[in-house]
């Protein structure tokens, strides 16, 4: 097994457990929906015969820090040049892609199928988006003909993030990071049917 695959099956269970509802996954868990209500993930399920289901509790630091480690895993385990940068975000995109593959077949197994891409789209910025980063999108605009603007005003994952610099520096310094959840999304929409390809633009302030 590779080491993208071997991170990939260690990261879904993560997001897996925490869309549980405060931090943990027992049997019967529930996920947040778009109306702020709950829905059943494992529909009910209570174990095997006298088996009885424990509840794991998964603290969401965790899942921050092993963002943060993976990402200099990656610089750590590719040569170091400019040349070399390029392989670290292929690695990192394609480590997303597959952990938003998962996520997506999890998620969508008990949902009728999606009618269009704008409703693809709304299941990532609501029910995605919250499952993952704990909140809605803050914005969504289109101009229907392909092309849709996603708005997060506090990315959850660099909240804890900071630079003396900030501004453009921290701008730049932040690029890394963006790869994972770029590749998460574009593989979720792959999942549901909508190929993708991103622009991604960070506040400078």
């Amino acid at each position: 097994m590779s080491v993208l695959q071997t991170a990939s099956s260690a990261i879904t269970p993560f997001f897996t457990s925490l869309a549980s509802g405060d931090d943990t996954m027992s049997g019967g868990g529930t996920a947040p929906n778009s109306s702020g209500s709950t829905t059943s993930i494992l529909g009910g399920f209570s174990g095997i015969g006298n088996i009885n289901v424990k509840p794991s509790q998964v603290n969401e630091s965790c899942l921050e820090f092993l963002f943060m480690e993976m990402v200099d895993l990656m610089f750590r385990t590719t040569a170091d040049s400019e040349n070399d940068k390029e392989a670290v975000y292929y690695k990192l995109e394609v480590l997303g892609y597959q952990v938003g593959q998962s996520l997506v077949e999890k998620f969508t197994r008990d949902r009728p199928r999606f009618v269009d891409t704008l409703d693809v789209v709304k299941f990532i910025c609501k029910d995605l988006w919250t499952i993952i980063f704990k909140k809605q999108i803050d914005n969504l605009k289109t101009n229907h003909r392909g092309v849709y603007v996603l708005q997060d005003n506090n990315f959850r994952w660099f909240l804890r993030m900071s630079t003396e610099a900030g501004g453009e520096s921290a701008a730049k310094k932040a690029i890394p990071y963006l790869w994972f959840p770029c590749g998460l999304i574009r593989g979720a929409l792959a999942n549901l049917g909508v190929v993708s390809s991103f622009q991604i633009k960070i506040a400078k302030s």
